[in-house]
């Protein structure tokens, strides 16, 4: 049973040609409405706050913190693209960010070391999902809901519930700390430079619309001869490492390691990707859809929070925006679906004119 469907139909430049103007403005509303909410939502958050929301060091603060969650929606976004799920973004960063720091303070290896360690154990736990979803054929929503509880438990066996704290290089901590030209923080570059690698691979290259061909028709993929098995496993190898990568972000970030941290970090995660498959390509995961729908829950969670919101505030929206996205991405795929079905089989020849090649 596949936990996600994704459409991965686009409407040819003779579809766009027999748009009226009215559907061509819906679908752009349709398309960038997310980015015009976001643009909306920081000019009305300035307005009200004008002394302490519209500063640079906001900004900045913001965006660094919510760089692991947009790190985050990425991994569990390769997945999804593939039609599966995998909750284990937010229990991976619990242990993973809790080896990166223990390996260097109890262990003393050197940072670099301690970090491709976990990169490594990052992909061998991706392997490990995917066999699960692929070769037992679990669904992939239990799978790595087990999978991901398994290492959460493992993580407090090991901690023994206590934070795991130590003097750090700097070198590591720099890996949060430093900016690029001492003015963009790294974080910031790292959700760039990875988004613009996976909208490269996921848009611009034949394995991206082989995933997508995946996700949307699985049996149809495999009598087109596509090594489903293959390609799946390799999606949850890649979540693993990137999830692996985000925690080593949010290792450098707080500089401690605690059980208590990860999970908060899984509904955002999760919100940003569905929220994201409303924009930018309506009806199906995608990238930069993702990456806005991040900056729009930073930007809505930060004013909130500054206009005096209570401490469930982060919680509540981004439970309702779950909900609402999920709602959304649904009826964007049906909407899309139905309009490209219609489209299509008015721009398909007639009988007859097929008959007299084309002339009545």
């Amino acid at each position: 049973m596949e936990s996600l469907k994704s459409d991965a139909l686009e409407p040819s430049g003779a579809e766009r040609e027999h748009m009226g103007r009215g559907e061509l403005v819906r679908r752009a509303l349709t398309t960038y409405g997310l980015p015009i909410i976001t643009i909306f939502m920081i000019a009305l958050f300035s307005i009200l706050l004008p002394n302490t929301f519209p500063t640079a060091d906001n900004f900045r603060a913001v965006f660094v913190v919510k760089s692991v969650v947009a790190l985050l929606a990425l991994a569990a976004l390769l997945p999804m693209i593939a039609g599966r799920i995998d909750l284990t973004v937010g229990y991976g960063i619990v242990m993973w960010s809790i080896i990166a720091i223990s390996l260097q303070v109890q262990y003393h290896w050197p940072w670099p070391l301690a970090v491709l360690a976990v990169l490594v154990l990052g992909g061998v736990f991706g392997l490990m999902n995917g066999l699960l979803v692929e070769i037992a054929q679990i669904d992939s929503f239990i799978a790595t809901l087990g999978t991901g509880t398994i290492i959460y438990a493992l993580a407090e066996w090991y901690t023994g519930g206590q934070q795991v704290v130590g003097t750090l290089k700097a070198g590591f901590t720099n890996i949060n700390d430093a900016r690029l030209f001492g003015i963009l923080p790294l974080p910031v570059v790292y959700v760039l430079v990875i988004a613009t690698l996976l909208w490269l691979v996921t848009e611009r290259m034949p394995l991206g619309r082989v995933l997508y061909a995946i996700g949307a028709n699985r049996r149809a993929a495999e009598l087109n001869g596509i090594a489903v098995r293959i390609h799946v496993v390799g999606v949850f190898v890649a979540s693993g490492v990137l999830t692996a990568f985000a925690s080593v972000v949010l290792a450098a970030q707080l500089r401690i390691g605690a059980t208590s941290l990860g999970l908060s970090y899984l509904l955002p995660a999760l919100v940003g990707a569905f929220l994201g498959s409303t924009t930018i390509k309506p009806g199906r995961v995608n990238v930069w859809g993702t990456v806005v729908a991040e900056v729009l829950l930073a930007v809505g969670i930060s004013g909130i929070e500054q206009l005096g919101g209570a401490f469930f505030v982060s919680n509540l929206f981004n439970g309702v925006t779950l909900v609402l996205s999920i709602g959304l991405a649904g009826l964007a795929q049906r909407r899309r679906t139905v309009y490209l079905k219609a489209t299509r089989s008015a721009l398909a020849p007639t009988p007859a004119a097929s008959a007299t090649g084309g002339e009545l």
